[in-house]
């Protein structure tokens, strides 16, 4: 597989970022792993979103999903959003409208990804689980599969709860002071809006720790889904919030995806 850091500019955001990018490679001489492309011009693309603290070197850096992902065929495009939310911040850059517009059109433009629906996934952990709920409930005509990994996916409950991982006054600075409860910031009302919606439902997955601190906010997800149309796969078990569960339930994401 090829592994890129690409450093860019966003015209969204004003300033440089980057992401980390894996392209699929097929290979037959390497030692310990091998390497497909699914026969296609344009691959089939994941984008792996991370959490509060981290930036796009970290999947790769706390995981395997180079190895995991060598056998399938796919990209995996990972970008740096900081301590945004994948929102467009009351005070600060424009992280929704980066991710959503600006990052596949760019990606797009750099490498050769597909950019067909069917082909199209986003999965994340904590922070970047709810930016993949978001993604995949905002724009399901875009996305076939969301997926989150022990995430924030109530930021209503988990701003009641501020100063467990995050001031109030850096919340408001993304979020705003008006009650995020019923935008299109709650995933839960998200999740009630495409279901009410005549067009695209994503598929969705989501696993939780049952010792993660996100546990009850991820029962009021999953509850909320599962009493509409949506398709959900929810998982749970044994489990903190740390890189030992990620790690090993990336493989479970992986091994879902509709491809």
């Amino acid at each position: 597989m090829a592994l890129i850091e690409c450093r860019f500019y966003s015209e969204t955001l004003g300033l440089s970022t980057s992401m980390t990018v894996i392209l699929p490679q097929r290979t037959v001489t390497q030692i310990g792993m091998g390497g497909v492309t699914r026969g296609t011009s344009l691959h089939p693309t994941l984008y792996l979103l991370h959490g509060l603290s981290d930036d796009d070197s970290i999947w790769l850096r706390r995981t395997s999903i180079e190895r995991y992902v060598a056998d399938m065929g796919i990209a995996v495009v990972m970008p740096q959003v900081h301590r945004s939310f994948y929102t467009d911040m009351a005070a600060g850059g424009s992280y929704w409208t980066f991710i959503s517009e600006d990052l596949p059109a760019l990606a797009r433009s750099f490498f050769p990804l597909s950019a067909e629906r069917e082909d199209n996934f986003v999965a994340g952990l904590s922070m970047g689980g709810y930016g993949a709920m978001k993604l995949g409930l905002r724009k399901p005509e875009s996305f076939a599969a969301a997926a989150s990994l022990s995430g924030a996916l109530d930021v209503s409950q988990l701003y009641a709860r501020h100063g467990h991982v995050m001031s109030k006054r850096e919340f408001e600075l993304i979020f705003g002071k008006e009650e995020i409860s019923g935008t299109d910031e709650d995933l839960l009302a998200l999740i009630r809006k495409v279901d009410a919606s005549g067009g695209p439902k994503p598929l969705l997955y989501q696993c939780c720790g049952t010792e993660d601190f996100l546990y009850e906010d991820n029962l009021r997800f999953r509850d909320t889904a599962l009493a509409t149309s949506l398709s959900l796969t929810y998982e749970e078990g044994p489990g903190a919030h740390e890189w030992g569960y990620w790690d090993a339930k990336i493989r479970d994401v992986l091994a879902w995806l509709p491809l």
